[in-house]
């Protein structure tokens, strides 16, 4: 049976309409008023909240490093310049994936894998948010141009020009100068976020640490808008930066490289000092290194093979190097027991090739084995006799040879401006007590006398001690800095612009006298009869006060003779020799160490003599005029005026 067909109800489908449309209108009229409602939040009372966010969003605060200031040897020769380079810089909140971005740039630029972790770790270094960090420095125009054509897929990715520091003169001043380095995770924890904005770079060692300060500079500022993917579209305000202070040094180019061709590839170290100043002239420590790879980054494999090499280039001797002064300082022990009392300079001494103390059988030899008889002072300093040093010694005592070596700036730091000096040791009772818990020895103070034992100098000290006895006792501490801008260290110290250390008090003796003497003794160490360096005298147009000395490396059995043939090369005594030029009115001060040139007087006296003519005498070979001494006027022409 067929079923009923049923007829569509227009008027209940109608009503079914109506009230759709009246819920739905309704709705829409809810969200309407919940949009509205929002909008006005946002953009009226929320309105100075999200302009701030919005101007942020479009402007930029960027920081402009300052110029770091350039450095002059005493001539205006140019030692640290700053020399334009493009680098590749990659901001990581702009580049998502900056792992990946790193694979594409070895990739497009055919880098290595020592590349590529180089590039992580400076990633992965402390930084400031939207900080470029630069990556590579010194791109190539080819580099430069595989960048550009693959931008597209190294977003956060940019070339920038910018300043890098450069050394000219490359390992000469190294270990005086320094470097410049990328600033790493513990300094940019202590370093002030608002000066250093910007700036990748900070002093590492020398004079670039040292003068951080002045060098530096202040940072300026620039507001600019950018677009969308963060490119600066135009720059709104500007605020420039303050370039750091140029620095002229007290180093002379040309001194620096005499002393080097003097020293001969050997290993050693060799400081001059103007007596009357405090100037350091030139300083050497060699072998030394280039360092202009260590402002970039340098690689591993060549940091490697500077750190493990047997010769150390990256040790600096003058100031870290710690050798017993040997004979150097036995003019300063002259004079101290001059002062104490304990001699005159007509004190003689027999000396038979050994000296005993009494009641022992032990000997302390002289070099001279067969002995030089009786000796006075002056015969002692110099013919270098031991034997005299090992008697003055004992009657001093340790304690007073502490106190005097001590205000010869052994043992201490002697610097104004090398915070890497090694302070060396002059040792004392107290000392031995509390490094090995023993009692100390009388013959410990008899080779102390000599410079052997547990006394450790650096070269730079001997120099402060030989200016000392050049100037007569008037302590100046040696510094690098000539002027900043026209002032002296000891102005900026005034200023509160860098600060300084106490200078020791000046080394007064019950009668100067003392110092003739001991100066006496030095001149005829290099112009006696029977002086030292008498054959490296000879041949000077002016009077030299030396010493020479000789440190052992390694000790010798007692009754046994030192054979070179059987002493490895490394383990060879170390030639020291110390002098200053013009005996008579000082203009400079030497003091150099070769390491294991066995003989100061063969070895290192002559290195001396190169420096003080390069120095001192002019093209004709003849002493410059104004290091000439005084012409004394005579009863005939002072009657005639």
């Amino acid at each position: 049976m067929p079923q009923p067909i049923r007829l569509k109800d227009h008027e209940k489908d109608a009503r079914l309409v109506r009230r759709r449309v009246v819920v739905g209108g309704i709705a829409v009229l809810l969200l309407t008023c919940v949009l509205v409602a929002r909008m006005y939040y946002l953009q009226v009372i929320q309105y100075d909240h999200h302009t701030t966010l919005a101007e942020n969003n479009r402007i930029h605060v960027q920081p402009i490093p300052p110029t770091r200031g350039l450095i002059f040897d005493r001539n205006g020769v140019i030692i640290a310049d700053n020399r334009p380079s493009f680098s590749l810089t990659l901001t990581r909140e702009r580049a998502g994936d900056w792992q990946q971005a790193l694979d594409v740039i070895v990739e497009v630029l055919e880098l290595t894998a020592d590349d590529r972790a180089l590039f992580e770790r400076r990633m992965r270094q402390g930084r400031r948010p939207f900080e470029p960090v630069p990556v590579l420095f010194e791109l190539s125009e080819e580099q430069i141009a595989r960048i550009a054509v693959n931008q597209f897929r190294l977003p956060g990715v940019e070339v920038s020009a910018q300043l890098v520091r450069h050394y000219p003169q490359k390992e000469r001043f190294a270990h005086s100068v320094g470097y410049v380095g990328r600033i790493n995770e513990k300094e940019l924890k202590e370093l002030d976020p608002t000066d250093y904005a910007g700036t990748h770079h900070i002093g590492k060692t020398g004079i670039e640490r040292f003068y951080e300060e002045l060098l530096h500079g202040q940072v300026g500022y620039e507001e600019v808008e950018t677009n969308a993917r963060g490119r600066v579209l135009r720059v709104l305000k500007r605020t420039d930066p303050t370039p750091g202070m140029d620095l002229t040094l007290s180093l002379d180019v040309r001194l620096q490289e005499a002393a080097e061709k003097a020293l001969a590839g050997r290993r050693g170290a060799l400081v001059a000092i103007e007596p009357a100043s405090g100037d350091v002239l030139a300083m050497v420590s060699l072998p030394s290194f280039d360092p202009n790879p260590f402002v970039t980054g340098i690689g591993f494999q060549a940091y490697a093979e500077l750190r493990d090499s047997i010769d150390r280039p990256l040790y600096n001797r003058v100031l870290r190097g710690l050798y017993p002064p040997g004979s150097t300082i036995k003019p300063m022990v002259a004079v101290a027991g001059l002062d104490a009392g304990v001699i005159t300079p007509q004190t003689r001494v027999f000396d038979p090739g050994y000296y005993q103390l009494p009641g022992h059988s032990h000997k302390y030899r002289n070099w001279n084995r067969s002995g030089d008889g009786s000796v006075n002072m002056e015969f002692a300093i110099m013919r270098s006799n031991d034997t005299y040093f090992y008697d003055l010694a004992r009657k001093m005592g340790v304690d007073r040879m502490h106190e005097y070596m001590t205000r010869f700036g052994l043992g201490q730091k002697v610097a104004l401006d090398m915070f890497e000096e090694t302070a060396g040791l002059m040792p004392s009772r107290e000392w031995k007590r509390a490094r090995y818990r023993q009692a100390w020895y009388p013959g410990e103070t008899l080779i102390l006398g000599i410079g052997q034992g547990y006394m450790q100098t650096t070269p730079l000290q001997l120099a402060q001690a030989t200016s000392l006895m050049a100037t007569r006792g008037k302590w100046i501490r040696p510094h690098l800095l000539k002027t900043a801008e026209g002032q002296t260290p000891q102005q900026l110290m005034a200023d509160g612009a860098m600060e300084g250390v106490e200078t020791p008090p000046d080394i007064l003796l019950r009668d100067d006298k003392f110092w003739d003497y001991g100066r006496q003794g030095m001149e005829a160490v290099m112009h006696g009869p029977r002086g030292t360096a008498a054959k490296v005298g000879a041949t000077a147009v002016y009077r030299i006060a030396g010493k020479s000395g000789t440190a052992q490396v390694v000790a010798i059995k007692q009754g046994e003779k030192y054979d070179r043939s059987k002493v490895h090369e490394r383990h060879r005594d170390h030639a020291l020799f110390v002098a200053f030029a013009p005996a008579e009115a000082p203009k400079i001060a030497v003091a150099v160490m070769v390491e294991n040139g066995e003989s100061g007087s063969g070895v290192a006296a002559p290195v001396v003599k190169q420096v003080m003519d390069a120095w001192l005498l002019g093209p004709d070979g003849q002493l410059k005029p104004e290091y000439r001494p005084p012409v004394p006027v005579t009863e005939e022409a002072s009657a005639q005026q």
